[in-house]
């Protein structure tokens, strides 16, 4: 039913100036203890944005960064969910099609974790991957 309209409403939009409608997966998606956590920070710093991206860096050749955003650069990709939005660098975005983002804390730790399905491997402390 709804792919059907999804169909109709595509092809309506499609006969006005040839504008297509595009229904795209997430890049990344995130768990409810990772917008949790996304929320509290980006109040507690007053930031619109947490932004996602890669660096050259680690055993591996690449590491996952998270940095405060206030606005969206002309080629970032926004990710929205559960009331949060997350920018992703679009360089790094190759990298990570398919991420998974969590949040885990226990006695030892606090930090986001990264599931990625085109990570080939990564270092023992976890800290760089290669794809």
């Amino acid at each position: 039913m709804v792919q059907a309209s999804l169909a109709l409403l595509a092809s309506k939009l499609g006969s006005r100036g040839g504008s297509r409608l595009r229904l795209l997966k997430s890049p990344v998606t995130l768990t409810e203890a990772a917008t949790n956590r996304i929320k509290e920070l980006l109040t507690k710093r007053q930031k619109e944005y947490l932004k996602l991206g890669i660096k050259r860096r680690g055993c591996n050749g690449l590491a996952y960064t998270l940095n405060y955003a206030d606005e969206k650069g002309k080629f970032d990709e926004l990710v929205e969910q559960n009331g949060v939005q997350v920018l992703i660098d679009s360089p790094a975005l190759m990298h990570l099609f398919g991420t998974r983002i969590d949040f885990v804390e226990d006695r030892i730790r606090s930090e986001f974790t990264f599931s990625n399905p085109n990570s080939k491997g990564s270092c023992g402390c976890g800290e760089s991957f290669t794809t």
